[in-house]
């Protein structure tokens, strides 16, 4: 009763932004994007308040103003939360008496059928003898609760990892009774209709069975079984013609006849159709593997496994606003300044292009000039700043004529303003010269800094993410005339240190690796070389596997909604020397460390199609040459 559908390719037609004319909330739920719309309403993605992604379906303003359409719906929402079957999406939730009736169902990741077939075309015998089972199993505990679907079609089952789902059971019931229904809205697929359904009569669980073999013959050929074009003769044919199955399996014959019977009495009971199924399986015994869907639907099901975050409301500013055009009085971080609203705000310091620091004598909280607040508090940098923040916070000394010491009352020989006590003039004097030459030894090395940071083009990577300069330098002792400073504090020495430039990425795209062939990282340009055994670096197995081969080469599968890149790759120790192709679908991510210290990630893009004269499969690949250390010998 979920109604989800949606498009088939990548995330972003899956999961489309809202429009204007959207609600943002259903009664407490979040919308975090729109699944599909159809005749009977639009299909919203949610979560509930613990994370569990649910299908909302808010139905059409035109239906909810119909009484009888309300009734009727109140009636199948109650009939419909008694349904907990494996092979349904169960309702969780719903208002039918809202101003807008909704209801929401539990959010399945997997394609419809309809989308299956039409991107990868007619599943095999085996696939749809574990689909029709399951959907039997589905109408078992829909018609046990006195519903009968009366919709049943592709559109309407999806493909979930581990079996199909039937969903919007009950819905075209609740619209029969509208006067909508004769003004140009349909409600039902005329392609899946029964007989009796088409001619106006009496529908019955017999009805839905009858859909089951359409479905059914559908998935197995790729075309309905009494054709395409308008609805009045597709309705013809249905109530007077017999299908056309003359593309349909041998194994599946017996089955669709028998359901596709224009006497409803004729046709199997779902219990029958499973037996049905179970006969016509060569196992005898139907067992549903991890893999029973076709490689390519699989890959389907990824994109649809990483729904999006519902979009969370902006925090309210932490700063109350101010008149446009004035300056926000919040105290800047002083790391010497006492708490309190009497600390002077800090001005922001100047930069000379991509964030490079100049050398402003005097600034507060700068490094280059007097500290404020309290003599003798060591001038540390907040928590959390990174190394960066010690080219702003290297500690300031006292230079006396003999050079320099520990660091006094005040720091520059004289005392802050405001504090009552005047400097003797030759101090003022000595003070002032040793702040001009250290500013403009700072100023020369700030440039300098400036020019080769601008120079290198390379990425800098620190222990913040972010660009790093070495900003204490040596530029403040070369100036001073009095020797090199002394009593840097060894973590403001640490964090000073240059960061190390991260290895490029290089990229190759669409690379179809055949079995049987390797990839070596480290060459100019990877491409698919012979051979699968011999210390290769990255080889697909003739055993449906992909191997790291090479001295001290480990792959890691990462999960489904984790976002491959270097730092990941770096960080992740779920290692593994092989990955079967079996549990890869289209998405999927595995980091490569190779024994000669390159690291890259594979994106598997899709895999050879069944008729391929040759197995390969087609992927992504992303190399950081030299990333990871050699294994010691």
């Amino acid at each position: 009763m979920s109604g989800q559908q949606s498009g088939r390719a990548g995330a972003g037609e899956i999961f489309q932004p809202l429009a204007a004319d959207d609600p943002t909330t259903v009664a407490g739920y979040r919308l975090a994007a729109r699944l599909g719309a159809g005749g009977m309403g639009k299909v919203y993605l949610s979560y509930t308040p613990g994370g569990r992604a649910v299908a909302i379906k808010v139905i059409r303003p035109e239906f909810g103003e119909d009484a009888e359409f309300r009734r009727r719906f109140a009636q199948e929402v109650r009939s419909a939360q008694r349904v907990q079957g494996l092979c349904t999406a169960p309702v969780i939730d719903a208002d039918p008496d809202g101003t807008r009736p909704w209801l929401a169902t539990a959010y399945v990741p997997g394609p419809s059928l309809a989308d299956a077939v039409v991107a990868h075309g007619p599943l095999p015998v085996e696939t749809v003898l574990l689909l029709v089972a399951g959907m039997a199993e589905a109408l078992h505990v829909i018609h046990g609760a006195g519903i009968v679907h009366r919709d049943l079609k592709p559109s309407n089952v999806l493909l979930a990892a581990d079996g199909p789902r039937v969903i919007d059971f009950g819905i075209a019931h609740a619209a029969d009774a509208t006067s909508l229904t004769g003004s140009g809205v349909t409600i039902g697929t005329p392609s899946f209709m029964a007989p009796e359904q088409a001619a106006g009569r009496r529908v019955t669980p017999a009805t839905d069975v009858f859909a089951l073999g359409q479905v059914a013959a559908y998935a197995a050929m790729g075309v309905p079984a009494f054709g395409e074009g308008t609805s009045h003769g597709v309705l013809y044919r249905i109530v007077h013609e017999q299908p056309d199955l003359s593309g349909l399996p041998e194994r599946l014959t017996e089955l669709v006849t028998r359901c596709l019977a224009k006497d409803p009495e004729a046709r199997p009971s779902v219990q029958e159709v499973i037996r049905l199924c179970q006969a016509a399986n060569e196992a005898t015994v139907l067992r549903r593997p991890e893999d029973w869907l076709p490689a390519p639907v699989s890959a389907d099901i990824t994109a649809r496994v990483a729904a999006p975050a519902p979009v969370q409301a902006p925090p309210p500013p932490s700063v109350p606003p101010t008149a446009p055009g004035t300056v926000p009085t919040a105290p800047a971080y002083s790391p010497t300044a006492p708490a309190g609203p009497t600390a002077p705000p800090a001005p922001p310091a100047p930069t000379a292009g991509r964030g490079v620091p100049v050398a402003t004598a005097g600034a507060p909280g700068t490094g280059f000039g007097p500290p404020t607040g309290a003599p003798g508090r060591p001038a540390t940098p907040p928590p959390g700043t990174g190394p960066s923040a010690a080219f702003a916070y290297a500690p300031t000394q006292h230079r006396g004529p003999g050079g320099p010491s520990s660091p006094g009352p005040y720091p520059h020989g004289f005392p802050p303003p405001g504090t009552g006590l005047r400097p003797a003039a030759g101090q003022a004097r000595r003070g002032l010269l040793v702040a001009l030459v250290a500013a403009l030894a700072f100023g020369v090395a700030g440039g300098v800094t400036a020019y080769v940071l601008l120079k290198d083009q390379g990425q800098r990577t620190g222990a913040d993410g972010g660009a790093q300069q070495d900003g204490r330098g040596g530029g403040a002792s070369r100036g001073g005339s009095t020797g090199p400073a002394t009593g840097a504090t060894p973590a403001a020495t640490a964090s000073a240190a240059p960061a190390a430039v991260a290895p490029k990425a290089v990229e190759f795209k669409d690379i179809d690796l055949p079995a049987g062939y390797h990839l070596n990282l480290g060459d100019e340009v990877v491409r698919p070389e012979d051979g699968e055994d011999g210390g290769y670096e990255l080889s697909y197995d003739t055993g449906d596997y992909l191997d790291a081969e090479g001295n001290g080469g480990h792959l890691v599968l990462l999960d489904p909604g984790q976002k491959g890149s270097l730092a990941t790759c770096r960080a992740e120790t779920r290692f593994a020397q092989d990955v079967y192709v079996k549990s890869l679908s289209q998405g999927r991510q595995i980091c490569v460390t190779t024994g000669s210290g390159h690291m890259g990630l594979v994106t598997i893009r899709g895999f050879s199609s069944k008729d391929s004269p040759s197995k390969y499969l087609t992927l992504d690949l992303t190399v950081w040459r030299n990333a990871a250390a050699a294994p010691r010998s």
